[in-house]
């Protein structure tokens, strides 16, 4: 199994397995109890390996299902850090920084003192008042036993 093909499609390295036993995607899908689709699918790179396969296939080729998420997590890596939109999208995001070591004054909620802020909202802006309750009837139920 070529180290290329991980990082390319996950279904290459499904494929290689596949040809390594020779067998075939149809004999594969009974054995895990899926649809034909699902592993054809994987196979053409129309699908992704989601964790019940990995699952499935761990137990049927006698690895991890670790294994088969590393190929998946590492095709998708690749996918995404080639398209050169999304990563200048992703080059505009900030570092976290660091605390200056201040410490903000925490107020609590419902202090007379606090103020609704950005930093605190969790004060209310008012309080609502409650002009009359309704006294709600409660239905006696009968059962029949």
């Amino acid at each position: 199994m070529p180290k290329q093909a991980k990082l390319k499609n996950p279904g290459i390295v499904l494929q290689s397995y596949i040809d390594k036993y020779e067998i075939n995607p149809f004999i594969v899908s009974k054995a895990l109890n899926v649809a034909y689709q699902s592993v054809s699918n994987i196979i053409k790179g129309k699908a992704r390996i989601t964790v019940p396969m990995a699952l499935r296939l761990a137990v049927y080729f006698g690895n991890t299902p670790q294994f088969w998420l590393d190929i998946q997590n590492s095709a998708e890596i690749e996918e995404y850090s080639s398209d050169s939109k999304f990563m200048s999208a992703v080059k505009k995001i900030p570092k976290v920084q660091k605390p200056t070591g201040k410490k903000i004054k925490e107020l609590k909620a419902g202090s007379k003192k606090g103020k609704r802020t950005a930093i605190n909202p969790a004060i209310p802006k008012k309080a609502a008042k409650v002009k009359s309750r309704k006294k709600i009837k409660k239905f006696k139920t009968s059962r029949a036993i």
